[in-house]
């Protein structure tokens, strides 16, 4: 039997950088929220058997009500966040009834993600994987620095950007929280929960990622989107 994939869609955020007058999240991108075109993504991947949305509470009504215009709140079911992503995504953890599962982690933010991206990172987790991740080559030059001085500069070759959703073996994301959330002085800061697995001393794949799971964080990304989008439906 496959095992359940469970989504949790990160939407408790405020996204401050977008300059917009409520959360990123439901922010409209040619007539459809963030967090909508997200979950539709996970719906298109034919992958995922439970989608939690994790949002503010105080948010919860205002989310329900697109899903329902949507004709999607059947599909959905929502969890309260906080504004530390961490603790929403241990609270969308804590929320899966499954033991057995694979679960999925993904930004509300990276709304036109391809379907068949989410589909890889579940086949490698099917696969055997603790953890997987999409990821594209940095086309940057990359410095390390200490203030304004330059340290280093690493090759870019061995470098990466991660982008989510990112897929992970459930008991084992789980463990990682808890350890996590249980450390009384914490040395170590997760930037991602793939990080969270390295710290907690599993191995994690890499899938090939895709340009157009870019995240929208500024204006100008919003305004990349818009154009994406137009220009696929003119």
């Amino acid at each position: 039997m496959a095992r359940r994939v469970s989504a949790l869609v990160a939407a408790a955020g405020q996204g401050t950088r977008l300059g917009a007058a409520l959360p990123k999240a439901f922010v409209e991108l040619q007539g459809q929220t963030l967090v909508e075109r997200s979950v539709r993504a996970m719906l298109d991947s034919q992958a995922v058997d439970d989608i939690a949305v994790v949002v503010a509470a105080d948010r919860e009504d205002h989310a329900r009500s697109i899903f329902e215009a949507a004709g999607l709140a059947a599909q959905v079911r929502f969890v309260h966040g906080s504004q530390e992503r961490a603790d929403s995504v241990w609270a969308g953890l804590q929320s899966i009834a499954d033991d057995d599962g694979i679960v999925l982690v993904h930004d509300a933010a990276r709304a036109l993600t391809p379907p068949a991206m989410i589909a890889r990172v579940v086949d490698a987790v099917r696969a055997g994987a603790p953890a997987a991740i999409p990821v594209l080559p940095v086309a940057d030059t990359i410095k390390r620095i200490n203030g304004t001085q330059v340290i280093d500069t690493p090759d870019r070759a061995t470098l990466r950007a991660v982008q989510t959703p990112q897929a992970f073996d459930l008991a084992t994301l789980r463990a990682a929280n808890e350890r996590y959330f249980a450390s009384q002085e914490r040395t170590f800061i997760a930037t991602d929960d793939a990080s969270l697995m390295e710290w907690f001393g599993q191995s994690v794949v890499t899938v090939d990622g895709d340009a157009m799971a870019f995240k929208i964080t500024t204006p100008i990304d919003l305004t990349l989107a818009n154009a994406l989008l137009a220009h696929d439906q003119s």
